[in-house]
Formats: C-alpha cells, sequence, structure tokens
C-alpha cells in the first residue's frame, strides 16, 4: 500500500477502502514508491482501524517499481532497509504507536527467497532495528531461514494473487500466467493453501507451503473485489483473521 509516485496510477481512497477487510499493511517507504503524505495519511489510517504496520522496504527503483534485480553488497542491502525502516517508523512513532512487521518488496524480496546473503543482510536490519519485529517472508523461502536463524518472528506468506513454480517460488512477472485474475481462481487457491498446507504450481503438481499470511497486492487491478470476496469466503470457513 501507500504506493504513489510510480508507474502506476495511485488512489490512496482505494487503499483506505481495502482496510476494512484486512489485518495488516505493508507500507511503501520511498524508495520503490511512497512518499511522506501518504505514509503519513495510511499510518494514521490502520492506526484508527486498529490494522498491524509493516514496512515495505525495497530496492532504490522507482522507475521500474522496484521490480528489477540489484546487484547490491551486503552492507548496502542492510543500509537501504535500515533507512526505509526509519523513514516510517517516524511517521508512527509521533502517533503513538510501533512497527509490527516487515516484507521486503518486489525484486528485494523475491531475491531474498532464493539468496541467504541477501537474506541474512534484510535479516540483519530488521533484527538491529527492533528484535521484537515481525519478519513476512515467502513460505519456504530462504528469507525466513535467515530469520529463524537470528531469532527472528516469522510469517510464512502465501500470494492470493500470483501463481506458484514447483519449487515453491512466485511465478516471474514477465512470464505468462504469473498473475491471477480470475476472483474464484484466486479464492480457490486461498483456501487450499490456508486448509490443507498446499498449493497447485502452474505444472499442476500440489506442493507443501506453511500458510500464516496472505498477501493481496493494493495495486492489482480486482484488489478491492479480491480482498472483500476472501474475507468473507475465510470466515465463512470458520478462519479468524488477524496481525500474526
Amino acid at each position: 500500500m501507500g504506493e504513489s509516485g510510480s508507474l502506476y496510477a495511485y488512489d490512496m481512497e482505494k487503499d483506505i477502502a481495502l482496510m476494512q477487510y484486512l489485518s495488516s499493511v505493508n507500507l511503501a517507504c520511498g524508495y520503490h514508491a511512497g512518499d511522506a503524505h501518504t505514509m503519513h495519511r495510511l499510518v494514521e489510517t490502520a492506526m484508527d482501524k486498529r490494522i498491524a504496520i509493516g514496512a515495505h522496504p525495497s530496492f532504490h527503483d522507482r522507475e521500474n517499481f522496484g521490480r528489477t534485480n540489484m546487484i547490491l553488497s551486503s552492507s548496502e542491502v542492510y543500509d537501504i532497509v535500515l533507512y526505509q525502516l526509519g523513514a516510517l517508523h517516524a511517521f508512527v512513532k509521533v502517533k503513538g504507536g510501533s512497527i509490527h512487521h516487515v516484507k521486503p518488496h518486489g525484486a528485494l524480496y523475491n531475491m531474498a527467497a532464493k539468496n541467504r546473503e541477501l537474506a541474512d543482510a534484510i535479516c540483519k536490519a530488521v533484527a538491529d532495528f527492533d528484535e521484537n519485529l515481525i519478519l513476512y517472508g515467502l513460505a519456504e523461502s530462504k528469507l525466513i531461514t535467515a530469520a529463524n536463524a537470528i531469532g527472528l518472528k516469522t510469517a510464512s506468506e502465501i500470494f492470493s494473487d500470483r501463481t506458484y513454480q514447483d519449487d515453491g517460488t512466485l511465478t516471474s512477472r514477465t512470464m505468462p500466467n504469473a498473475l491471477i485474475e480470475d476472483e474464484q481462481l484466486a479464492i480457490k487457491q486461498v483456501l487450499q493453501m490456508v486448509k490443507t498446507g498446499m498449493v497447485k504450481t502452474l505444472s499442476g503438481k500440489n506442493i507443501s507451503l506453511k500458510a500464516e499470511t496472505i498477501c493481496i497486492h493494493g495495486d492489482g487491478k480486482h484488489a478491492l473485489e479480491f480482498a472483500r470476496n476472501i474475507h468473507t469466503v475465510l470466515v465463512e470457513n470458520g478462519i479468524n483473521i488477524k496481525p500474526v
């Protein structure tokens, strides 16, 4: 959320409308998108609605919405994550709150899912900033492994609107069928993951994964409808929705 000033048209009111169906949000911190006013407004709104606030740090890549792989040293990755945590923390602190979790964005997230050195740098920045923060990462990824290795709390994340490869990674956005735009398919995938701990990959194989938090991309065409209907179906299936 809060992805203003990017390649994509941004609608703050859509983000605010989405919040009625969510228990936590990931707010852009200014590198791939976002700005001071947007962070301030959405922090205020999330706190008023008692929604857990997470930082959504990324590579410094507004031109490509943070979705281009970049090769940085561990110290550089540490610094950009720490910097973005500090930016969001300022707005949360003045309202008397605290950041609840951290979820890397885009290419930083996907690279850290496979690259342990990169994952370690992210986790060190998070732990040094606040060892009580929860690290959100792709289920079964190296990012979750790295966080567990240093004692960070974690939440294994699943995706409602993305397809999966046989190794448990997300299908690259450069490939066909990376995005799920059919609402019923999204709901079916979420229910399978949450209730069975399995997901069907693009090849048709069922693989296991841990499901603790569900991602819906706020910039998706059908984000509001997905959020509303996934929320309804989960509740109808006796699944309690609350912050990790």
